[in-house]
């Protein structure tokens, strides 16, 4: 047996967890018998913005898997409102117990029934899994009586006193309530075996931070950055620009809940600014968009509060176009464009008069400067975001699950785009004298993004890695925005419609051809005939007949609108992807009401799936790429025991 000293010294630090032929040969028979089971099910979501109840309920039913095996166990022996009655109960154990409970005579029979009907139930979930992986998700408290029971024939006669034994005596201690919690919250775990995430976690609705915290709870998940996410990131970070763009965005769509609840952000530094600066000023362009929760005092406020972060906005940005002239950004500087006395703005040769001509803090003989009242209120935002520890520890946990994209299984994941140019080919972008590629291009970005929060002692290179940042969230050739500009000042200042046109990257129109994709994937290293490309970024406009499956079936748009903010252009209100070892499936989901009426009333989300690709033959692990990764192991534990069998290496 010829091996190197480095593959030798490896094999002794292996010998170490299998430190004999017997502890090796039992691995390499779990491992093997782990390869022939069914994949779990990946499942992808994407553009969840804030979102909080309609994401965590498509979560807890798992995109309505658990109503359709609910449909296939028991068939016509539940009618179909005992049906919704039980799938509620999954989705919402702690509430709908209580619930059920005051509106039922004999709770002993009931609890019987319902005990058995979960125990059918999680047996059905973890028939694909190792009994070790079920019993890592086993609650601790019930893990030995829930393993019995998830492994119990009680059909067999001689074995059916002891599964009514323990039924019977959960219930005469009390502790029924509890276990259907746990019954209900590892089924709940056992549909989703992975979560996807592709990107824009955050903005538009109320409760990013809580989605947040849910995915730090989960067991197993990935999540490629969106544009909306990287803002916050960089916000995190102390870019000042990008710390401006959350804030504007808050305030233009009436959404303070994460900022100042969610990641306790105080805005009185900026509130103080706005009533100096703007006390006269009505600030009319700037009103909040779905405000109606807030009175007119309040409105008004927010719309000063606004005007004045646009314009801090507007200037940081400027300054960061000035000294990364790498970006290409030069037409973003507007300000120096500007005529301050006539009020009007020249842009590509054309002139503009400005519908708010109001601009305060602005020299107009060095308009990218702050003031000095500007740089106070951004130095103590600064410190607030910095200081704040939830959205720290959330920011922590996108660097450690996410990246600019992902290959996973055969398919690729990214949030917006691969830039392309105006003829369909892909872009190739050159730094420091050197060819990048797209992928190399999206690696340095990541490499840059992870520099800017993570690098401490050298200022400059943190400087970088923040403006990088930004320009991830708005820059011309951004990956995750997908534009030509941004046109914030624009939007704002401009009434004529064409200047606030933002021309997306020529990769939105050739997606469409399955050949993009195919290329698309070799350059990345992927299967082009067995590979899909998995994309958010643009919601589908479904009420006016557009497809999430474009390409011939190589690529998946799954932003179906969450945000309420995008329902009305598209008509459903979001897609998930399923990957499970048969094939793909899309569920479309229509408008959730409320979590409050999902329990009082049983009220479910409708959700339309469609099987877009299924397998002749059963995926299974070996398939995969934790397959491949246990392949390797076994190929290690079997030098392993040819080691110890030829003399080189000694058991313990």
């Amino acid at each position: 047996m010829g091996l190197s000293e480095k593959e030798l010294r490896y094999l002794r630090l292996l010998s170490e967890q299998f430190p004999t032929i017997r502890a090796a040969s039992t691995e390499i028979i779990n491992l093997n018998a782990i390869l022939q089971l069914p994949k779990g099910t990946e499942h992808f979501v994407s553009d969840i913005h804030g979102e909080y109840e309609a994401f965590l309920h498509v979560m807890k039913n798992g995109s309505g898997a658990i109503k359709r095996r609910i449909g296939e166990v028991f068939g016509d022996s539940l009618t179909d409102e005992e049906k919704r009655n039980l799938a509620t109960l999954i989705y919402y154990p702690e509430s709908k117990l209580s619930q059920i409970l005051k509106e039922t005579e004999d709770k002993v029979c009931w609890y019987r029934t319902t005990l058995s009907q979960l125990i059918r139930l999680c047996r059905v979930f973890s028939s694909k899994y190792t009994r070790n992986k079920v019993r890592k998700a086993l609650p601790k408290d019930f893990a030995y009586i829930m393993e019995e029971l998830l492994h119990e024939q009680e059909s067999i006669t001689n074995r059916q006193d002891y599964y009514n034994s323990i039924i019977d005596t959960i219930i005469q201690i009390n502790r029924a309530d509890p276990f259907i919690v746990a019954l209900a919250q590892l089924i709940q775990r056992l549909v989703i075996d992975h979560l996807h995430v592709i990107g824009d976690v955050y903005d538009r609705g109320p409760g990013a931070h809580i989605i947040m915290d849910w995915l730090m709870k989960h067991h197993s998940v990935d999540i490629q950055w969106g544009n909306h996410d990287i803002v916050w990131m960089g916000a995190a970070a102390g870019s000042e620009a990008c710390i401006c763009n959350v804030i504007r965005v808050c305030l233009r769509y009436s959404n303070m809940e994460t900022l100042e609840n969610g990641y306790a952000i105080s805005m009185l530094p900026l509130v103080s600014l706005a009533m100096d600066t703007y006390g006269d000023d009505p600030c009319e362009l700037f009103m909040p968009k779905s405000a109606e929760q807030y009175t007119e005092n309040e409105r008004t406020l927010m719309a000063k509060m606004h005007k004045a972060i646009t314009i801090i906005q507007l200037k940081l940005e400027g300054q960061i176009v000035q000294r990364r002239p790498q970006f290409g950004m030069k037409n973003r500087l507007l300000l120096d464009k500007i005529n301050y006395e006539e009020g009007s703005i020249e842009i590509d040769g054309k002139y503009y008069t400005l519908i708010d001509k109001n601009f305060p803090t602005i020299n107009p003989f060095n308009p990218y400067a702050l003031s000095e009242e500007e740089m106070q209120v951004m130095e103590k935002l600064k410190l607030s975001f910095l200081n704040s520890e939830k959205l720290q520890e959330h920011t922590r946990f996108l660097f450690a699950k996410g990246s600019m994209y992902l290959r996973f299984n055969g398919n690729l994941l990214y949030h917006g785009c691969i830039p392309m140019t105006k003829k369909g080919e892909l872009c190739h972008f050159v730094f420091d004298g050197k060819d990048h590629p797209p992928r190399q291009f999206m690696d340095r970005l990541e490499r840059l993004a992870r520099q800017g929060y993570f690098t401490k002692d050298d200022q400059e290179k943190k400087q970088y890695g923040e403006d990088a940042m930004w320009y991830l969230w708005s820059g011309s050739q951004s990956p995750l925005f997908g534009k030509d500009k941004m046109a914030t000042f624009e939007r704002y200042f401009i009434e004529d419609k064409e200047t606030h046109t933002e021309e997306k990257n020529p990769y939105y129109e050739y997606r469409m051809q399955e050949e993009t994709i195919r290329t698309i994937l070799k350059e990345f290293d992927m299967d082009p005939d067995k590979g899909h490309v998995i994309n958010g970024h643009v919601p589908v406009k479904v009420k006016k007949g557009e497809d999430p499956v474009k390409a011939g079936g190589k690529l998946f748009v799954i932003d179906g609108g969450f945000a309420k903010a995008y329902q009305e252009q598209t008509g459903i209100a979001g897609y998930t992807l399923m990957f499970n070892s048969w094939g793909l499936l899309l569920a479309a989901h229509q408008p959730f009401v409320s979590t409050q009426k999902a329990i009082e009333n049983e009220i479910d989300i409708h959700s339309q799936t469609e099987i877009i690709e299924k397998n002749a033959k059963r995926i299974r692990v070996k398939d995969t790429d934790i397959g491949k990764e246990i392949k390797a192991k076994i190929d290690e534990l079997t030098q392993l025991l040819e080691a110890y069998r030829s003399g080189l290496i000694k058991e313990a």
